[in-house]
C-alpha cells in the first residue's frame, strides 16, 4: 500500500494493488471556477489519470481540448457540453483534441479518467 494520503502515483517502482480513502480527501480547486477536483491516480510518465470532479450548480467552461482520451462518468446531478446533456449513470468518451465544453445546471459529481494514446513499450 502507498502511504500518501493524497493519491496513488504510480511510477516504476510501483507495483500491487494499492488503497485509497477518496472519502478522507480534500476537493482541491481547478483552473476553472466552480470546478473541483479529487485526484486518485495519476501517472506523471504519460499524463494518465483518475479524478473525481465536482462541477457547482451553473459552472461552466469555455471550449477547450485535452491531450488524452478523456473519459466521463456521472456519478451524481447532471453534467453537460454543447451535444447533450449527460445524468446519473451515463457516460461519454472523447478523443484527444476533441473540442468541448463543460457546464452543469445544478451541480454534479463525475468520474474522470485520462488515458494516454500510445501503445505500452515492451
Amino acid at each position: 500500500m502507498i502511504s500518501s494520503a493524497m493519491r496513488v502515483a504510480l511510477g516504476p517502482d510501483v507495483r500491487g494493488s494499492h488503497f485509497l480513502d477518496a472519502t478522507a480527501l480534500q476537493w482541491q480547486p481547478s483552473d476553472t471556477p466552480g470546478f473541483d477536483l479529487v485526484t486518485l491516480f495519476e501517472n506523471p510518465s504519460n499524463g494518465e489519470s483518475t479524478a473525481l470532479m465536482r462541477v457547482e450548480p451553473g459552472a461552466s467552461t469555455g471550449s477547450h481540448s485535452h491531450d488524452l482520451f478523456e473519459e466521463i462518468y456521472v456519478l451524481d446531478g447532471d453534467f453537460s457540453d454543447e451535444e447533450r446533456t449527460y445524468l446519473r449513470g451515463q457516460y461519454c468518451v472523447r478523443s484527444p483534441g476533441t473540442l468541448h465544453t463543460a457546464a452543469s445546471e445544478h451541480g454534479c459529481v463525475l468520474l474522470l479518467i485520462y488515458r494516454s494514446t500510445a501503445a505500452p513499450s515492451p
